[in-house]
């Protein structure tokens, strides 16, 4: 019936159906992309109850082995992590030799929204409704960012339009607009709302986010927003030099 022995043992039923899921997965039995079994499937195989797999399989996606696709199924998730230079989002789309890997986006769109995440009131943004460009950054095809950029509505439209195939701020200093400051808070936060379509994860799965204030040399355009990443796809690295005497 199934490859477990599931006789007497200090550890539950679902503990050893999530080892043996997370053992085929470690030795490629079930490769990154792959959508493992059923529940009905693992349920059979295993002779135990759909509820011990669903469990067992809860565990491994928050733990990042696993990801769900609602209507699709459970997949394997691509361990890869990416590592780069602490900055707001990753480097200029045009300078991304280095990387170890090759960015793209793509554009979600482009709104007039409030900003009303709380924790942004450290930067006192204003009040009213301003341009939100939502994106999403990938790297080797595989979605590591998800971005908020906010900024004022008056923006000219030709800068607008460069805002699918390059970052905002990118975009503002082919226009002459230079960014003269950027203050970054690093926190940890759950996933919620768009990003876990974007990720393919669950709601909580825990977040590497990066709020940001960035001030230009053009006094009507200074920008924020919040980047968000999946703990385990995106880590960032800071160098600090020592004091030159």
């Amino acid at each position: 019936m199934n490859t477990l022995q599931l006789g007497a043992s200090s550890t539950s039923l679902h503990e050893r159906v999530r080892e043996e899921l997370l053992r085929r997965v470690k030795n490629g039995i079930y490769a990154p992309g792959d959508s493992i079994p059923s529940t009905a499937s693992l349920s059979e195989e295993f002779g135990v109850s759909a509820i011990t797999v669903k469990r067992a399989l809860r565990d491994l996606q928050a733990a990042g082995a696993l990801s769900a696709v609602p209507g699709k199924g459970t997949f394997v998730k691509d361990q890869r992590r990416f590592l780069r230079e602490l900055d707001v989002w990753m480097s200029s789309m045009d300078n991304a030799r280095g990387l170890g890997f090759k960015p793209t986006m793509e554009l979600v769109s482009i709104t007039r929204e409030k900003i009303i995440d709380s924790t942004m009131s450290v930067f006192s943004p204003p009040e009213e409704a301003m341009m939100c460009v939502r994106k999403t950054i990938f790297a080797d095809g595989s979605p590591i960012m998800y971005d908020a950029t906010y900024l004022s509505s008056d923006v000219s439209d030709d800068i607008v339009e460069e805002f699918g195939e390059r970052f905002v701020t990118d975009a503002l200093e082919r226009h002459s607009i230079v960014i003269l400051n950027t203050r970054l808070i690093v926190d940890a936060a759950p996933a919620m709302g768009k990003a876990e379509d974007v990720f393919g994860i669950p709601s909580g799965y825990p977040m590497l986010r990066r709020l940001y204030k960035i001030t230009t040399s053009d006094p009507g355009v200074t920008v924020f927003g919040v980047v968000v990443s999946p703990f385990d796809r995106l880590a960032c690295s800071i160098n600090l030099p020592g004091d030159v005497t």
